[in-house]
């Protein structure tokens, strides 16, 4: 799996343009955005979802997703058609490249992550490490 990212061109010292490239930290399929949409349509006072990662589980690490009034200060935010999720600072290398995915069947309904940056993960998919 790569790292998806953007090219952008920046003007140096000497006012010439170079290219650099700008890795997405979080990217949502369609799934994700319509339902974080549907989600934040019922609480006006919340701008958007906030990423993280926490120590748990038995494999080191695992997901947060929680619904955020503002941006932090030390939060990357991503937008992405008219939805916007920040990514907490202690998180931003790990989530680095990352899809985030919506999936219902018929016995579940859950946020995805696939991150390409994982080495292992434990044996029930609650947590994972780097």
């Amino acid at each position: 799996c790569t790292l998806q990212y953007v090219q952008a061109f920046v003007a140096n010292k000497k006012q010439k343009k170079i290219q650099i490239d700008i890795y997405i930290f979080v990217f949502q399929t369609p799934s994700a955005v319509q339902k974080i949409k549907q989600l934040l349509k019922d609480k006006p006072e919340h701008v958007g979802v906030k990423v993280g990662v926490r120590t748990r589980g038995c494999n080191g690490l695992s997901y947060t997703l929680e619904y955020t009034k503002s941006k932090g200060d030390s939060d990357e935010e991503v937008v992405q058609d008219g939805v916007r999720v920040f990514i907490e600072k202690k998180a931003q290398l790990t989530l680095l490249g990352t899809e985030m995915d919506y999936v219902e069947d018929k016995l579940s309904s859950e946020f995805v992550f696939n991150n390409p940056n994982i080495k292992g993960t434990c044996g029930c998919g609650e947590s994972f490490n780097i």
